[in-house]
């Protein structure tokens, strides 16, 4: 099957995280990360920003294990939902979940699948938005879900799959063992990360700019979680770093100024070698640190082939 034209997704709705310290998350991803509480019921929550009118972008679900419980991206339409999950059928992968209505906040349209790695994603359409305003000077708190980046044992594979299947276009390699997709101009809503399991890499949050991305990063230090690596500037993507723990022990890291591909089909997929200037271009945060390492691979999802209760 050869990969659509262009992909019907548009970006990167929201992730749902399953966690054994709900509370605790719960209070870090409200007071801490500066996300507002839009919903919560009965060990969920959601939490969506001010300044973006999805309606939430990080799910939090108590449970014994700690685990990624699904990646939801957007399409415009009802009849591009169809049409996607009509196309993964003809191609032998089976919906954890047909078309529906949503249930969710926001309700919508949508179907979910297994990726070949074993992670849920889920697709949706007409998902009601929340009022959104403008981000004021020197607010730090983040301004949309950047990206979703996550490990598996064969990145190729996956990247294959995400290109045949979704639409996704590569844009860069660091080395051969992480891989940039896009769908739209952001030069990213997802990166594939070669790991010694399958996991979940890093979420990330942009920022309003440079000057409230240093300020969140201040805040987050000052209140005693100082960031595992930056602040910094990668080499692909161009984007600003700065990578912290929540308290479940996944990364999430604010950023800003990702880059913009213009011209899709112009664009050719560079090769970034992990040098320090490649890590970080400013030589603030230096190349990857030792406590990141072992963060990014994270624990073993335990929810792989386990479709999300919710």
């Amino acid at each position: 099957m050869s990969a659509p034209a262009k992909s019907p997704i548009t970006h990167v709705r929201h992730v749902g995280m399953a966690v054994p310290n709900f509370d605790q998350s719960v209070e870090f991803y409200r007071n801490t990360w500066g996300l507002d509480l839009v919903a919560e019921d009965n060990g969920l929550a959601f939490f969506g920003t001010p300044a973006h009118p999805e309606n939430y972008i990080v799910r939090v679900r108590k449970d014994s294990d700690k685990r990624l419980d699904l990646i939801s991206f957007a399409v415009d339409t009802a009849g591009d939902v169809d049409a996607l999950a009509q196309r993964l059928g003809t191609a032998d992968i089976t919906l954890v979940r047909e078309p529906e209505h949503l249930d969710t906040p926001g309700g919508g349209y949508g179907f979910r699948f297994f990726d070949p790695d074993g992670r849920l994603i889920e697709v949706s359409s007409d998902v009601e938005e929340r009022a959104a305003r403008a981000l004021e000077p020197r607010e730090s708190i983040p301004q949309k879900l950047s990206h979703v980046v996550i490990n598996s044992t064969d990145v190729v594979a996956t990247k294959t799959f995400y290109e045949q299947h979704l639409g996704f276009r590569l844009s860069d390699w660091l080395e051969d063992h992480m891989c940039f997709m896009r769908v739209r101009t952001d030069h990213h809503i997802l990166a594939i990360s070669q790991g010694p399991h399958t996991s979940l890499n890093h979420v990330s949050f942009e920022m309003r700019g440079i000057d409230e991305y240093m300020r969140g990063t201040g805040r987050l230090t000052r209140a005693g979680q100082p960031p595992i690596w930056g602040p910094g500037r990668h080499g692909a993507g161009d984007n600003t770093f700065s990578y912290f723990l929540d308290p479940t022990g996944n990364v999430v890291e604010y950023t800003t100024e990702l880059e913009k591909i213009e011209d899709d089909d112009a664009w050719e997929p560079r090769r970034f070698e992990s040098k320090p200037e490649a890590a970080d271009q400013w030589g603030t945060g230096g190349l990857i640190t030792e406590q990141m390492i072992p963060a990014m691979f994270n624990d073993p999802d335990k929810g792989l082939w386990v479709p999300a209760p919710v």
